[in-house]
């Protein structure tokens, strides 16, 4: 009875899981072993290629940033003069000069920069968070696939008890050929999805490994996770927006652009100009001090109009941020509600006792097997629909407590 199950299925998973191991061995010989998912999140936060890629990106825009603030390159300049009857060189001219602009100026850029950063570090937390609500929800998707062959393996074993106990009747006359081949029909359906759970839960696990910067993970989990009742809505929708990362990033992106409009009204104020001149004649040699200034007459025309519309624009786009998270969160929380609701609405323990009376009712012939295989169907359907919703609310949980990842 029970070898003709182990044939029919156990392959699918071992080749499965053999795969699995073998390709995490590839890349490294480094495994995480756990049941914790704030584990694997840690793990992921620390070796994944993208956030990795992201950190590094930020560094080059903070440097390029600070590289914007700085004094203007010295110039050297040197003239090589010859006069007609004289030989040689008659005279040269020696000019080291350094631009600046007015200290104010450099303040307020100092300012933005330090704004433009803080909004660049809100932008890497925010990626952060959703690589690691993908990754977390990939660890949701584990335990459900486990849930569900844990189902599919109950499924598949009281079939087979079933056959070989029509097996039997059917050699003493009391069952049919064409009940046999029902029950024999619905493995080879067991069988074909305990395939596609197997295929999809190998995949995940692929997939949490190559987040890690393909050191595997072994996420052993098989039970969703205690995740905290939302008792007051408004409170969450406040936690949801006041640490929304994206909307820290665009109000420092309006603060840091109501200061260009600060920089730009300083761009009449003169750039200065200081340095050393030396004048040789051929005989006599003249030192003097360079001092001069550049008048913005032309290089500021519109740019405070134009810092003025990126303002207005940035805090348009930091307005529109903010109604955008308040809509999310409460649309986040009504499908909770509603999710919360339809797992309610299924009896788990009730459906699991139900299966073993229906067992035992088709085993006693109290009911015909198509009866059985009508209702233990319906029940299958429900228990995995249970646990798709559970893993749906985990889900929704996860994404309206982004900023605790």
């Amino acid at each position: 009875m029970k070898r003709r199950t182990t044939l029919t299925i156990l392959p699918v998973i071992l080749f499965s899981s053999f795969a699995g191991y073998a390709g995490a061995q590839d890349n490294t010989g480094t495994v995480l072993h756990t049941d914790n998912i704030e584990e694997v999140l840690t793990a992921i936060s620390e070796n994944n290629p993208e956030l990795a890629a992201l950190v590094q990106d930020t560094e080059a825009m903070t440097f390029q940033m600070k590289s914007e603030n700085i004094l203007e390159d010295p110039t050297i300049e040197y003239s090589s003069f010859y006069t007609s009857g004289v030989t040689g060189q008659s005279s040269s001219e020696l000019v080291v000069s350094q631009g600046f602009d007015f200290p104010t100026v450099y303040a307020a850029r100092h300012k933005r920069n330090e704004l433009s950063r803080a909004a660049l570090a809100d932008n890497l937390e925010n990626e952060r968070r959703k690589i690691l609500l993908e990754a977390k929800n990939l660890c949701l998707d584990i335990i459900m696939f486990r849930q569900i062959g844990e189902l599919l393996s109950m499924q598949s074993e009281i079939a087979d008890d079933l056959l070989d106990l029509y097996e039997q009747r059917l050699a003493t006359g009391d069952a049919t050929a064409l009940e046999v081949n029902k029950i024999r029909m619905e493995l080879m359906s067991v069988a074909t999805d305990v395939a596609s759970n197997n295929a999809a839960l190998d995949a995940a696990c692929r997939n949490l490994s190559a987040m890690n910067g393909g050191q595997e993970i072994n996420f052993v989990a098989d039970e969703f996770p205690l995740t905290e009742t939302v008792t007051d809505r408004e409170e969450a929708i406040q936690e949801y927006i006041g640490s929304d990362a994206s909307i820290l990033a665009a109000a420092k992106t309006a603060e840091a652009a109501r200061k260009e409009v600060s920089v730009s009204k300083q761009g009449w104020i003169p750039k200065l100009e200081i340095g050393y001149r030396r004048n040789t004649a051929i005989r006599d040699a003249q030192h003097g001090f360079l001092v001069g200034c550049s008048i913005p007459i032309f290089s500021n025309h519109k740019k405070v109009a134009q810092a003025r519309a990126q303002s207005t624009s940035a805090q348009s786009s930091l307005n529109y941020a903010r109604l955008q998270a308040e809509a999310e969160a409460r649309a986040i929380l009504n499908e909770m509600e509603q999710t919360e609701s339809a797992v309610n609405a299924y009896n788990e323990p009730l459906m699991r006792e139900t299966l073993g009376l229906l067992r035992r009712a088709v085993e006693g012939g109290e009911i015909s097997l198509i009866d059985y295989f009508v209702e233990a169907s319906g029940i299958y359907s429900n228990l995995t629909a249970c646990i798709t919703l559970r893993n749906s609310w985990q889900k929704l949980a996860a994404r309206l407590y982004v900023c605790r990842l």
